[in-house]
């Protein structure tokens, strides 16, 4: 006589936590499997969601031709003085803003290259 899904539900149902974790060993150890690399696969549900990324980086990559400009650039996006934004200048590739909105890192990224540089939001 075969036994049907359901008394195989009924029967595991009325196990105890720890008469359950014996019987899936018991599964690995018959089949050759393991119980944990069958729920990493994609149908792994709400764990695989990807969230959306909320802050950003803008890096200065390349400073170009008008140093002076991308200087005053980044002087106007930082609020750092003369010194200190000719040293992230200098220093490219650099971060320049960090942890910034969406919208902060594409107006920052703009001005840095209205003034001739190259950056990237990472």
């Amino acid at each position: 006589m075969a036994i049907s899904k359901d008394d195989i539900l009924e029967a595991v149902g009325a196990m105890s936590v720890m008469d359950l974790n014996d019987l899936v060993k018991a599964f690995e150890e018959k089949f050759g499997v393991s119980a944990a690399a069958m729920s990493s696969g994609p149908a792994a549900g709400p764990a695989a969601v990807v969230e959306e990324q909320t802050e950003f980086n803008v890096i200065l990559t390349e400073v170009g031709a008008n140093k002076v400009g991308v200087i005053k650039a980044v002087r106007e996006i930082t609020g750092l003085g003369l010194k200190e934004a000719k040293d992230v200048v200098d220093g490219a590739p650099k971060a320049v803003k960090e942890a910034v909105s969406k919208a902060d890192a594409d107006a920052a990224k703009k001005k840095l290259e209205d003034a001739g540089a190259k950056a990237d939001i990472k």
